[in-house]
């Protein structure tokens, strides 16, 4: 799957290997792709081709508007096309469809993270967790959330008070998780999730 645990684009972890909290891809995902539609169109969006996924994932929603896992693969090619405020309305969506399901919800902490908006994003987090407590994605990026918030705390009590010779140590211990491995990498943010991992779906009524 491309950037992604149901499938995301964005992780504090390798895809902040990707985003702040970048939508990596986790230990659990989506239910495995079941139909040849599905598969389709994730091969679509691994290659790159958005545009085409978008309409055969449009063509299939049309007979099947309740289907959760091309729903989901829907709403990370608005993502990955930059068109967050769908990506938002159609995770949000899922998790009042679909609440068994852990991945919209990390999804949508990936966004909101992206738009420092932090106790939303530790909010979808949480209920990810909730929803599914082994669903490592999420714990991580929320180890990646709460690291972010202590490096700007840490900031913050510089700039009131450079004098306090022990923030500066542990400032620099906690910007050491934002430097890419790899020189020239992006710092990573979030992981997003993606479709794959063989988890028992919902029954999604046609």
């Amino acid at each position: 799957m491309p950037k992604s645990s149901l499938r995301t684009p964005f992780s504090l972890t390798p895809v902040v290997r990707a985003l702040f909290l970048a939508a990596a891809v986790g230990a659990t995902a989506l239910p495995a792709l079941a139909a040849p539609e599905h598969e389709e169109v994730d091969r679509l969006m691994q290659a790159g081709k958005l545009e085409e996924a978008s309409t055969k994932a449009d063509a299939f929603l049309k007979d099947k508007p309740r289907d959760p896992q091309m729903r989901f693969l829907k709403g990370v090619i608005q993502l990955d096309t930059g068109k967050r405020a769908e990506a938002i309305a159609a995770f949000t969506q899922l998790t009042q469809d679909a609440p068994e399901l852990p991945e919209p919800y990390n999804n949508l902490a990936v966004i909101y993270a992206s738009q420092n908006q932090f106790d939303k994003a530790r909010n979808a987090l949480e209920s990810a967790i909730r929803t599914n407590p082994s669903y490592a994605t999420a714990q991580e990026n929320l180890g990646d959330l709460y690291a972010r918030l202590a490096s700007q705390a840490y900031s913050k009590a510089l700039q009131l008070d450079q004098n306090n010779t022990a923030v500066a140590p542990k400032l620099a211990v906690i910007r050491t998780l934002f430097v890419p491995a790899v020189p020239g990498a992006k710092p990573t943010v979030l992981a997003a999730a993606a479709p794959e991992a063989p988890r028992p779906a919902p029954a999604a009524p046609a």
